[in-house]
């Protein structure tokens, strides 16, 4: 299955159903008056986040969508049906936007969650709404509201704990794949990886989400390479994993590079807990190892890893503290979000 991310769908709700001019005509009825009933609002259109889904790419076979008519009213007041309802299901971490691409309609991040895009038009009153003291035999019913229309964007941004960034083959996708059961395409060409792999990655008794995204290379932000569009799959991680490779010539470089296409996407990211990596020491001599660690070190000012994704060394302790920071980020989350308790006055 393909990976897809975006989205442009076109919407309509549907049209009211018409009200109806009908009259009761029966033998020994001498004056049966209006009967006309009315018509059936037609149906809305419904976003609903489903389980199950991770990509958009059935938006990519089907872009109009449009809901049913609401049917007329008849005869003997009998009122037309609504129109069905349509729905888009999407998968959970989906935000639908405005055709501006700027103006956020619904956010999607728990699943069950159901927006209504649009709403059908009303339908229109039959003749026997408009019957009076003074008219008695109206002779005029009115027509259904027609729906609304428009364009909107699907973006789909993973939700996941943590995330990998790194310029390509730094060593992500070996790392994602050590860690969990996800098995995404390895090998030594860059950008192998170019849409965002996820995985459960399991430390001790504890579980975790982590993303790996294609790789970042200076001038990202202004188109080069692959771009940094996939970098909104890890707006929503709590904390980056950021994976340098160890057998690169200036690891500071190559730190404060990835570091600066961060800053220039988004203030949110070059804000977020990071964890500092540095991959394939296996490849290296102790005197190597030494310097740049120094190097990163001076560069990132943090604690720098030293693991090898390949024969697993040092991994587990990245992970311990991918976790530890995650849980200090929800234990602060928990407490903004507590209710606050009034202290009594005591004279």
């Amino acid at each position: 299955m393909k990976f897809l991310d975006q989205a442009k769908v076109y919407i309509k709700s549907g049209d009211g159903g018409g009200g109806a001019v009908s009259f009761h005509r029966e033998k020994f009825i001498e004056f049966g008056g209006p009967d006309g009933g009315n018509g059936g609002r037609g149906g809305d259109v419904v976003a609903v986040c489903a389980e199950g889904l991770n990509t958009l790419i059935d938006f990519r076979y089907q872009q109009h969508f449009r809901a049913p008519t609401g049917i007329h009213g008849m005869g003997k007041n009998r009122a037309g049906a609504n129109g069905e309802d349509i729905v888009l299901r999407v998968p959970k971490g989906t935000q639908i936007f405005e055709e501006d691409q700027e103006t956020l309609i619904a956010d999607f991040t728990e699943i069950g969650q159901r927006v209504v895009l649009l709403k059908g038009g009303n339908g229109g009153f039959g003749n026997a709404y408009f019957k009076t003291s003074s008219n008695q035999a109206p002779r005029h019913a009115n027509p259904g509201q027609p729906g609304m229309e428009k364009g909107i964007w699907l973006r789909l941004k993973l939700i996941a704990d943590a995330g990998l960034v790194g310029q390509p083959n730094a060593g992500k996708s070996t790392f994602l794949a050590a860690v969990s059961a996800a098995k995404p395409k390895i090998a030594d060409y860059p950008f192998t990886t170019l849409h965002p792999n996820l995985g459960v990655v399991k430390a001790g008794e504890r579980e975790f989400v982590l993303a790996d995204i294609p790789g970042l290379i200076e001038g990202a932000s202004e188109g080069i390479g692959i771009g940094d569009r996939f970098l909104g799959h890890i707006e929503r991680c709590g904390v980056l994993i950021h994976l340098i490779d160890g057998t690169n010539e200036d690891v500071a470089h190559v730190y404060e590079a990835v570091r600066y296409e961060l800053g220039a996407y988004a203030d949110v990211l070059a804000n977020k807990p990071e964890i500092v990596v540095l991959n394939k020491v296996d490849a290296l001599s102790p005197e190597e190892l030494k310097d740049k660690v120094k190097a990163l070190k001076k560069a990132s000012k943090a604690e720098v890893h030293a693991i090898s994704g390949a024969t697993g060394e040092g991994v587990e302790k990245v992970l311990y503290s991918v976790l530890a920071v995650i849980d200090e980020s929800r234990a602060e989350e928990a407490a903004l979000h507590a209710p606050k308790t009034e202290e009594k006055w005591t004279p």
